[in-house]
């Protein structure tokens, strides 16, 4: 793999980087102002900067290693419709908060692409970070998830939340970050003692950028015009009669946001009491709740969560990310979490899936 000195001549004056994350339960609730816990998962995105004079920018990924570096000058960025485009994002969105200088850039990253897993964001908040040091940016971990979030809506033209974004900016390994998207308050969730989580992709790529996420996001805003809310966080589990008198698909878009609101709140609840089979039957609604309601499950997703959840050990399971491919995360006793993913992924490839990969445990 080329190093940054055998790309740029130099050594990167520096480095950072950001976790993908995985989230727990809460999904598609952020973009109607509602409640997630994700966590961070030990795989990372990390990038190495060295300073240029002037304005010009070159940047490459090692997922991309016989290619070029991609070249762009600051302040007039354009979209190309590949991965450079959430680097010149991120670079547009930070020049409004204070001087940029061109830099060469060096990325790698274990987060895989298109699982679920929140690489794009991890993409963004990392080279955040690099060109916050290099610049002396002043913008805090919050401030740079909504930068990271503008970047992806306004620039790369995905339509997601704030979730990915908070995640990959606040999260780590040891606790869910318990988060509500309207006001960004956040606190830790430790997993209880004896709690282990498996996430597993299943190798079938989704891309948010792509039209079924955005007809969700535009199904929610229209159920919540109906409905006379500002968002379908301000509907409640006891306005089902409301919800379900809404026309088709919309009736089960909203029913499927307000209930996944009640099971973050219930999940949260579950694992500070320890209550591990609560929280886990808790997943397993919640996976119901997207394939039946929210319609972004998809066949062999559906077998994966199936199959974990019949494996001893595993108290649920539940697909994670926007849906139409990803992965899956699900909840296991800690003492048997790697039995359990071993025998997931054993009886998946004999189900014809032969794609799936083991993430966490690592």
């Amino acid at each position: 793999m080329r190093s940054f000195e055998a790309l740029f001549g130099r050594a990167a004056e520096v480095h950072a980087d950001a976790p993908g994350r995985v989230n727990l339960i809460g999904e598609h609730t952020d973009y109607n102002g509602g409640f997630v816990l994700p966590a961070a998962i030990p795989q990372r995105t990390r990038v190495g900067l060295a300073r240029r004079t002037g304005r010009r920018v070159r940047v490459w990924s090692a997922q991309y290693p016989d290619g070029a570096p991609v070249e762009f000058t600051l302040g007039a960025q354009t979209r190309a419709g590949d991965w450079a485009d959430y680097v010149k994002g991120m670079t547009r969105v930070l020049g409004d908060v204070g001087t940029l200088t061109g830099f060469d850039a060096r990325i790698e990253s274990d987060v895989p692409v298109g699982s679920g897993l929140s690489s794009s964001a991890a993409l963004l908040i990392a080279i955040g970070r690099a060109v916050r040091s290099l610049c002396n940016l002043p913008i805090d971990d919050v401030a740079l998830a909504r930068a990271a979030r503008r970047a992806e809506n306004e620039f790369v033209g995905a339509p997601v939340g704030i979730m990915d974004q908070m995640a990959c900016s606040l999260a780590d390994t040891s606790a869910a970050l318990f988060l509500d998207t309207r006001s960004l308050e956040f606190s830790r969730v430790p997993l209880p003692e004896g709690a282990g989580l498996i996430v597993i992709n299943s190798g079938v790529a989704h891309n948010h950028a792509k039209g079924d996420y955005a007809t969700r996001r535009r199904e929610c805003i229209d159920a919540s015009r109906l409905l006379g809310v500002q968002e379908l966080r301000d509907i409640g589990t006891s306005d089902m009669d409301r919800i379900d008198a809404l026309p088709e698909p919309l009736n089960r878009r909203a029913r499927h946001v307000v209930t996944e609101n009640a099971r973050v709140l219930a999940t949260v609840e579950a694992l500070t009491a320890g209550d591990l089979a609560g929280a886990g039957r808790l997943f397993n609604e919640s996976h119901a709740s997207q394939r039946d309601d929210f319609a972004v499950s998809i066949e062999p997703i559906d077998t994966l969560v199936a199959v974990a959840t019949a494996v001893e050990g595993v108290y649920g399971a539940r697909l994670t990310g926007g849906g139409f491919g990803g992965s899956i995360v699900a909840l296991a006793d800690a003492a048997s979490v790697a039995t359990a993913a071993r025998e997931i992924l054993r009886r998946s490839a004999a189900a014809g899936n032969r794609e799936a990969r083991l993430l966490v445990p690592a």
